[in-house]
């Protein structure tokens, strides 16, 4: 059995847990709130303000783990190269330290050779009116350090640059003041591709999951994305990022879709949103391969064989303290659809609650649409 500290405990660190638990490890979940997603199944909790490295550092001091598995960007990242002699930060240090920061790992995938879109950062309003005029319109502006699409804008004119400045500074995560603005690339489709990474044993990859985005944040995914031979570039792109990464687990990569082939996105050294689907179209899902990647089991390709599926997000219709789900039993009226509800008891407006899994993507939208959080 080995000790797991799960720093942030949504509902990716949620699915996480119960693989882990299955297989008898003892999870300690950590977030800035109480009864977060993950602490409702884990065997203990701790609330602190994770970019606090003091209160970091005697979290992971106390429990003395063995593997540390950040699920989230705000992080103090610079302690966890402190425990890296005493156990496993997932999937390293310089890897979550690299990705919690959109700028390095846009930085590092541009000095691998993979091909992105044209960037610029700023730190100030100047700095971000002159990378504007750089890229040029339309553009797309994120915070550098963000999640689940929080503060991204795509900006057509001099009047949505001045909201998209606000709303990057309004929402973005931990204390770096800073935004990429990026080029606007005119894709056919957005697409991850599930990387694992073994301690010992090949680089293996899921079926292509495609997904679609609004305000930065999945509404839904299906898989497999049928890409063609496009599919072996975008693995070889993420071979190559993830093997200057380093360590073990599971890495969730995107790419843009165009005529000239795939375009390296972003990376995540974890599970993914969009790949909540494999909780419908896989034998190991991608949380079960996470853990099996991270305690150095062994993953064979026939472990990711998959059939086709879909998911689709439930989002909250509004403010709400106490989150209250209708709809299920309709939903679950349908063919063959499943639901997860996250178990957050703090709705706001668009915040992801829960989702609908299905084989059908009409369907399993259908279905989401049907549930209402109040």
């Amino acid at each position: 059995m080995a000790i797991i500290v799960l720093l942030g405990s949504g509902e990716l660190g949620k699915e996480f847990v119960i693989s882990a638990k299955r297989l008898g490890h003892f999870v300690i979940a950590v977030d800035s709130y109480d009864d977060a997603p993950a602490m409702q199944v884990a065997d203990r909790r701790n609330v602190i303000d994770m970019l606090d490295p003091v209160k970091l550092r005697e979290v992971l001091s106390f429990w003395r783990p063995d593997y540390i598995v950040p699920e989230i960007e705000a992080i103090a990242t610079e302690v966890l190269y402190e425990f890296d002699r005493t156990c496993i930060v997932i999937p390293s240090s310089r890897a979550v330290n690299l990705t919690m920061n959109r700028d390095q790992i846009r930085d590092r995938a541009a000095e691998l050779g993979l091909k992105t879109a044209k960037f610029a950062y700023a730190d100030t309003q100047e700095q971000y009116l002159t990378a504007v005029n750089d890229i040029g319109f339309p553009c797309v502006v994120k915070p550098v350090m963000s999640s689940s699409g929080k503060g991204q804008s795509i900006i057509h004119n001099d009047e949505d640059a001045a909201t998209a400045w606000s709303y990057a500074m309004e929402n973005m995560r931990g204390d770096r003041k800073k935004v990429i603005v990026e080029e606007f690339i005119n894709f056919s489709s957005e697409f991850t591709l599930l990387t694992i990474k073994q301690h010992a044993g090949p680089t293996l990859f899921c079926e292509p999951i495609g997904h679609y985005q609004e305000r930065g944040d999945y509404q839904y995914s299906w898989q497999p994305a049928y890409l063609g031979t496009s599919v072996i570039q975008a693995q070889e792109m993420a071979k190559i990022i993830t093997d200057d990464l380093g360590g073990a687990g599971l890495f969730g990569v995107e790419f843009f879709m165009t005529k000239d082939g795939p375009i390296f996105s972003e990376l995540s050294p974890r599970p993914h949103d969009t790949g909540m689907v494999t909780l419908q179209t896989q034998r190991y899902n991608q949380f079960d391969l996470h853990l099996r990647a991270i305690t150095g089991m062994p993953i064979r390709q026939e472990h990711l064989i998959c059939e086709v599926g879909a998911s689709a997000v439930i989002l909250a219709d509004g403010d709400t303290e106490d989150a209250y789900v209708s709809g299920i039993e309709d939903a679950m009226a349908l063919d063959f659809i499943d639901v997860r509800v996250f178990g957050k008891k703090v709705g706001r407006k668009n915040r992801r609650m829960g989702v609908v899994l299905g084989k059908d993507l009409t369907m399993t939208r259908k279905a989401a649409a049907l549930i209402k959080v109040k």
